[in-house]
């Protein structure tokens, strides 16, 4: 089967792109490289190029729907976008560029392809708005208050315009806070990623307010699962891939700092304005539909985290 990754040189893309291929599946990956590294790629780009390719594109471009028609996947993982929600609130215009019209132009070309199914890669943190209850369930309102949530929101409107219209078919994945290998600290990077980067420099890291606003920490791995699952499940929903627990940042940064032996306590700034004060994702529809859970505890993650984070900054000293 021939499947399409955008935004697949990303860490949570790249990850996926390696499971695809690992299963059997043909791969083409598109990525216009502004976040994403071809570094991310090495693995499957090592693999016989009629199993793999790469094609350096912006999703705004309309050379994507030419590229989808040429190609013709049986899936496509929409996982590109602007993915930094002080971006949006900087550059609501820009951001909507991205995130809608690039979208809208992967979904026009996925239908004109005949493509079986879209999954795409929405946001649990930000579609929801401020939540009315935890952990949030896929039935609470989406109010959300950043124009990247909005853009998401807007985004999963469309495919179900396209589902019902065009009969594309899709699945939405509203992601939690995404956490593992390859997450670049100097990106469009999760607070794991950039405690992880300064911990090992011996350097103590920033918390933003008093650290006790938690978030929904879910391992890269077992979100690449739930993709795979829902290329064959869970048609026309939107699921919830989180693990449904709150972490407050300040236990994020006390765990990491006994996993890594650092004894001083972090820097403290003023909250950032509009951050969400709690954050976590009810997953038990993705456990009805996709028979899906994660299956990796916080600190088996950021053990794997903090040891692939290790093994980068010693491979950049060489």
């Amino acid at each position: 089967m021939r499947v399409l990754v955008t935004g697949g040189a990303g860490f949570i893309g790249s990850t996926l792109v390696d499971r695809l291929l690992a299963e059997g599946y043909d791969v083409d990956v598109v990525d216009d490289l502004s976040s994403g590294s071809l570094g991310n790629l090495t693995e499957a780009r090592s693999v016989p190029s009629r199993r793999f390719s790469f094609h350096r594109l912006d999703v705004r471009s309309p050379a994507i729907v030419e590229l989808l028609g040429h190609r013709k996947p049986e899936l496509v993982f929409h996982l590109a976008a602007q993915a930094d929600v002080r971006v949006s609130v900087a550059k609501p215009a820009f951001d909507a560029e991205v995130n809608i019209i690039g979208s809208l132009n992967v979904f026009e070309g996925a239908w004109k392809a005949g493509t079986r199914k879209v999954l795409f890669a929405s946001s649990g943190g930000t579609i929801y708005g401020v939540p009315e209850d935890l952990p949030v369930r896929e039935g609470h309102p989406q109010r959300p208050v950043s124009p990247y949530g909005v853009a998401k929101k807007a985004t999963g409107d469309y495919l179900h315009y396209y589902r019902e219209v065009h009969g594309l078919e899709y699945t939405a994945l509203a992601l939690a806070n995404v956490y593992g290998p390859r997450q670049d600290p100097n990106g469009e990077a999760g607070v794991v990623s950039i405690f992880a980067d300064k911990l090992l420099a011996r350097e103590r890291p920033m918390i933003f307010g008093d650290g006790e606003q938690t978030r929904d920490f879910v391992y890269v791995d077992d979100v690449v699962d739930a993709f795979v699952r829902a290329g064959e499940k869970g048609g026309g929903l939107l699921m919830n891939i989180g693990t449904g627990r709150e972490t407050s940042v300040q236990l994020l940064f006390d765990t990491m700092a006994r996993i890594t032996g650092f004894k001083d306590p972090a820097r403290y700034a003023p909250a950032r304005l509009g951050e969400l004060r709690r954050s976590a994702l009810d997953p038990g529809r993705a456990a009805i539909h996709l028979g899906w859970k994660p299956w990796t505890s916080l600190d088996d993650g950021i053990g794997r985290t903090l040891e692939w984070c290790k093994a980068a900054r010693a491979a950049s000293r060489r």
